[in-house]
């Protein structure tokens, strides 16, 4: 299965003052499958060391001295090391931190060896006060689970992916290919993007084989609560978890998860999720002006499960459930339709930036007025909005492009796309084109 951010790594591989490289994201989106294809492709072998398996293998390294550490993995694992042909792989280093802070010496010794490291709960080594990370001699690629343009060349067809790539919004769109495209996108949002479901789906055809595996992905992620439980306790997590499926597309209230227990506490179970990366705020922005960051309040914000598949497991919708649904935008009140194009925008960026988004709401007592998402597109702000078919008002959208004196906004429906204009542009594109709307939007605004 491809994943686009192997081009990624390629870029890496040849650039000029690269440096050791760490990949992050949550268990199980395909980190180590995606360093175990780039060395596949790019090297002539691939030493890769797990430090969840093998603790003992950090002792390899307490010498800091790459020149010295390098006979001592090859001796261990029978292989050559050779800068230039070989990639060192070290997985699950959140459980060697002293490893992932030695990685400054392989940058500053040895910058010809290829070093990447991977970690599924590597931002909690990260918020340690006593850890010293080595600053400026290390890059990130930040993974999340797989596209829905992705999932195409998974399922070979890569002839319609190459169609939305080239498509231009001036063009007519076939109804016969907008059908199938929807076809496909909802075979999508039932599997979501993880990469284990999609190659079960694969390898079985079966929908049944795909939930099963999504299942034992929510039962991997209830037992990693485990290694949180000097930081919170493991019940305050679960519910948390359990509720967040369930919370997508509202105002994170903690009362909506349990009503007797301390904000506080509860903040906490979030504040470990969202480090895992098995949930993520969505933080309201005023939008006044770059960076959207900027006018972030931290106490109202919205939250996003980490995949969509992993949301329709959770809430017990099957493929049937989704096909069955006049309109897949109003599948679970809109929220799977939220939680789809909200994935895909989080992680829209450059690999190497760390992934954020934000919705507005109009701070006034008594409005309702609320956006779905906001994001800079260049020096643009772009409010998006997720509606159903032709028949949504679009009246928070109105409101905040004549408050901010904007003329562009997005729109994400299951309609065939269009680009009105009026008393504003709007780019309306289908489900589907998430993926493209980037490039789109950024035809439209030049």
């Amino acid at each position: 299965m491809y994943r686009i951010a192997l081009s990624y790594l390629k870029e890496w591989k040849d650039k000029p003052g690269r440096k050791p490289l760490v990949v992050r994201g949550a268990r199980q989106v395909g980190k180590s499958f995606l360093v175990q294809m780039f060395a596949r492709e790019q090297f002539d072998s691939l030493v890769e060391i797990n430090f969840e398996r093998e603790p003992e293998a950090a002792t390899l390294f307490e010498s800091k001295s790459p020149r010295r550490i390098l006979p001592l993995l090859e001796a261990r694992y029978n292989r050559s090391v050779s800068p230039g042909k070989s990639l060192l792989f070290l997985d699950e280093i959140q459980a060697a931190p002293t490893v992932l802070a030695a990685l400054r010496y392989f940058h500053e010794e040895l910058p010809q060896l290829h070093v990447v490291a991977a970690g599924s709960l590597l931002e909690f080594v990260l918020e340690e006060p006593i850890f010293s990370m080595p600053v400026g001699r290390i890059e990130y690629l930040h993974l999340g689970p797989m596209q829905f343009e992705e999932f195409l060349l998974a399922l070979g067809r890569d002839k319609l992916r190459e169609f939305l790539c080239d498509y231009a919004i001036d063009e007519p769109m076939p109804e016969g290919l907008h059908l199938e495209l929807m076809r496909l996108l909802r075979q999508f949002t039932v599997l979501g993007g993880m990469p284990e479901s999609i190659k079960t789906f694969l390898e079985t055809d079966s929908q049944k084989g795909a939930d099963a595996v999504n299942q034992s992905i929510l039962s991997t992620y209830r037992e990693d609560f485990n290694k949180y439980r000097t930081r919170v306790e493991h019940g305050r997590i679960s519910k948390v978890f359990a509720k967040i499926p369930l919370l997508v597309g509202q105002k994170f209230k903690y009362s909506g998860v349990d009503r007797d227990e301390r904000a506080r506490s509860l903040a906490r179970a979030l504040d470990l999720l969202c480090l895992a990366r098995v949930a993520h705020r969505v933080h309201h922005s005023d939008a006044n002006g770059l960076p959207l960051g900027a006018e972030v309040n931290d106490r109202d914000f919205k939250v996003l499960f980490m995949d969509v598949g992993l949301l329709c497991r959770s809430c017990g919708l099957n493929l049937a459930d989704v096909e069955a649904a006049s309109d897949m935008m109003l599948v679970n009140s809109g929220a799977v339709a939220e939680q789809l194009i909200g994935q895909h925008l989080f992680y829209c960026g450059q690999f190497f930036e760390e992934p954020e988004l934000h919705y507005w709401r109009r701070q006034k007592a008594g409005s309702s007025a609320e956006l779905d998402y906001v994001r800079a597109i260049g020096p643009h702000i772009v409010p998006i909005e997720v509606k159903a078919g032709k028949t949504g008002t679009l009246r928070s959208l109105h409101l905040f492009l004549r408050q901010k004196g904007l003329d562009f906004g997005l729109r994400f429906n299951s309609d065939l796309p269009s680009l009105i204009k009026g008393e504003y542009r709007l780019l309306s594109l289908p489900l589907y084109l998430v993926g493209q709307a980037r490039r789109l939007c950024r035809e439209v605004l030049s």
